[in-house]
């Protein structure tokens, strides 16, 4: 063999050894990439995972807080419904007491006259007060005509001398809370004869 082709063989020796030498580290270089491109999506995940946990961690506070919250809601509706009538209650054992004191007095005084007083002022006492401070009213019938919205008939009587229906004795009085009628009043009501009732519709 030459010198010249030995030269030549040389070179593509080398050469062949030199790609081979590159191809070896680029497939090293690679193989870091690819390892560093797997830790960052592993510490990604891992990432994410705690960002999950803690999410997590997070929703089931919020949920305990308002299961507390509702709770405590929901208490506060029971104890303002059970107390409700707390304020009519301490106005009321008042009145209570103006009995006692009544009772005790009658006992040992034994004047009626003056039990018979003292029970009239605290039934005054009672009736105003529920008026102005509950707006519980009493109302009276008597005279007036008859209105079944306010009045519960329970006795009834024919008159020639009235023309409409009218309350003429109040066997029980009736009572409004604020503007409606809690409680109608037991009445007797007179209502014109049927004479007169006919002799009323012929003259209309």
């Amino acid at each position: 063999m030459s010198k010249d082709k030995e030269k030549e063989t040389g070179k593509k020796d080398r050469s062949i050894t030199e790609k081979t030498d590159e191809n070896e580290r680029m497939e090293i270089d690679e193989e870091s990439v690819n390892e560093e491109d797997e830790k960052s999506v592993e510490d990604r995940i891992i990432e994410l995972e705690d960002e999950a946990l803690q999410l997590k961690d997070q929703l089931l506070r919020k949920q305990a807080d308002f299961e507390n919250f509702k709770k405590r809601i929901n208490k506060d509706k029971e104890d303002s419904i059970k107390y409700a009538n707390q304020m009519i209650l301490l106005d009321m054992v008042e009145i209570i007491d103006d009995f006692e004191r009544a009772i005790k007095s009658s006992e040992e005084s034994k004047d009626f006259d003056t039990f018979h007083r003292g029970i009239v002022m605290i039934e005054n006492q009672l009736v105003s007060m529920l008026d102005k401070k509950w707006g519980l009213s009493r109302f009276n019938s008597l005279g007036e005509l008859f209105d079944p919205e306010k009045h519960q008939a329970i006795a009834m009587e024919e008159s020639s001398d009235c023309d409409d229906p009218k309350v003429i004795e109040d066997y029980q009085k009736g009572y409004f809370f604020h503007e409606r009628v809690l409680r109608p009043a037991k009445v007797k009501v007179t209502q014109p004869t049927a004479a007169k009732t006919t002799d009323n519709e012929n003259n209309a």
